[in-house]
């Protein structure tokens, strides 16, 4: 039987599975490689690293592969000369130090235009702020440019010699007209920015080439579109994907295109050809109660603090956890945000505390809920995914919070698993990717949520809206 293989190039290593045609998986190889940050607020890699790691994890993993797919961390700066030499060191999603680049991109182009061409707004971590700041504060290495690339592209251009992209992972440059699928004359032009640097924008499932064995290679999809992908995320009206990792992601497909005007939430081709999704992002979901944990209760199991949670009812007797701990995205954009716990009284102990904590993350993933639904995006169910969906009562608590049953698969093996999924598209495994989904991902459990609690928590998030305008003007 031949087998069908996902490579996941993340930030702090990579991942790779090998799989059935059924789905099943039979195979799992980690390699890890170092983050480098030379300055505070920087955030960088070498691009080899990525490549060494891969060829590692394939070879651990061996099989008689049919199809490779890719997937990657998004947005990230990777430069070639005419020889495709790496110039410079990656810069990476997280990095930090184009705030004034973002300023001058919303500036040039104008706000609204740049979020109806790119369904999104200038941010830091996105790619082309960081070749602005390249042209700025690094003109030498910026003359040497001849190709840019994304973290999972520059694998896969070691593998199959190819310089390509797919349209999930170019929607996170900031330069791709995003309803159009297809890059962006006029981002490009306002810019300065040259369109040969650019590669080849394929659909996910599409052959981007072969490796050396004659493999074909899927173009693959971002992270969080493989995830997705992996889920069952296919259609609008079908599942939502809840992700309670250390950030909180909300992922659901689009009917058609249509950017939030005010681009609170992303807006980005889905890897389903000719679909498109929407994404909210939190940036302190399980990271919350890891800091709680870590912070407040040290030596104490997290097992340990949700029974105690358990303890309290819903809306923790009137207490309110803000959790802005480290800044927030959806909705509110603002890296000054910070967090609070509002509402203390005398009577309550760690247990409600850790209750608000839960309850403030639902919250906080109900933002990015309603930014969808104002999309028209019909939200009937999600599959939750990420280390807080190993908690019921935290599962109990979201599904109440959003007000609809959240499903579990059976395979949790997050982006390689869809990476997977669309290498057996290009393989022929599968007649396309909606087939891929409907041969493979399986649901093993559904949590409900409770009407009593939702009703509470109709209350409770009335008064959680207006936690982050009160905090704002006190801090």
């Amino acid at each position: 039987m031949r087998l069908l293989a996902g490579i996941d190039v993340g930030t702090t290593g990579v991942k790779a599975i090998a799989i059935t045609p059924e789905g099943d998986v039979v195979g799992r190889a980690e390699r890890s490689y170092p983050l480098s940050t030379p300055r505070p607020g920087w955030s960088e890699q070498d691009p080899e690293d990525w490549w060494r790691a891969s060829e590692a994890a394939l070879a651990e993993l061996g099989g008689d592969f049919a199809g490779i797919g890719l997937s990657g961390q998004m947005h990230g700066l990777v430069v070639l000369d005419a020889e495709d030499r790496v110039i410079r060191p990656a810069i990476l999603w997280n990095d930090q130090r184009t705030a004034a680049e973002c300023a001058e991109i919303e500036e040039r182009i104008g706000l609204a235009r740049l979020i109806e061409l790119t369904g999104n707004r200038a941010l830091p971590g996105f790619t082309a702020p960081k070749l602005v700041w390249l042209r700025r504060h690094e003109p030498e290495a910026y003359a040497q440019v001849r190709h840019v690339l994304l973290p999972k592209d520059y694998v896969r251009l070691r593998l199959t010699g190819r310089h390509a992209i797919d349209a999930t992972d170019a929607s996170g440059t900031l330069l791709l007209d995003v309803a159009e699928r297809r890059w962006s004359d006029d981002v490009l032009e306002a810019l300065g920015l040259p369109r040969e640097w650019l590669p080849d924008v394929l659909e996910s499932p599409e052959v981007s080439g072969t490796a050396a064995d004659g493999i074909p290679v899927a173009a693959g999809a971002g992270d969080q579109a493989a995830a997705a992908l992996g889920a069952g995320v296919v259609d609008a009206g079908g599942p939502a994907s809840v992700v309670l990792g250390t950030s909180g992601v909300v992922f659901a497909a689009l009917p058609a295109f249509r950017s939030d005007p005010e681009a609170r939430v992303h807006v980005f081709c889905h890897a389903v050809p000719d679909r498109w999704h929407a994404m909210g992002v939190m940036l302190s979901a399980a990271g919350s109660l890891q800091w709680f944990r870590d912070r407040l209760a040290p030596g104490a199991s997290f097992d340990e603090l949700v029974a105690e949670a358990g303890v309290w009812p819903p809306g923790a007797a009137g207490l309110l956890f803000a959790p802005y701990l480290a800044g927030e995205r959806t909705p509110h954009a603002d890296p000054a945000a910070r967090g609070a716990f509002v509402g203390l009284e005398l009577r309550h102990d760690r247990g409600a505390l850790c209750r608000a904590v839960l309850e403030g993350v639902a919250y906080g993933l109900r933002d990015s809920f309603e930014l969808l639904r104002q999309l028209g995006v019909p939200l009937t169910v999600g599959r939750v995914s990420g280390g807080g969906a190993r908690g019921r009562l935290w599962l109990e608590i979201v599904a109440s919070v959003l007000g609809i049953p959240l499903e579990l698969s059976v395979v949790e093996e997050g982006s390689a698993y869809g990476a997977a999924l669309l290498g057996g598209v290009a393989a022929g495994a599968f007649a396309d990717v909606p087939d891929a989904v409907a041969h493979c991902v399986r649901v093993r459990d559904t949590v409900e949520p409770d009407p009593a609690w939702t009703a509470a928590y109709e209350e409770g998030y009335a008064r959680y809206r207006r936690l982050y305008l009160g905090i704002k003007e006190v801090v």
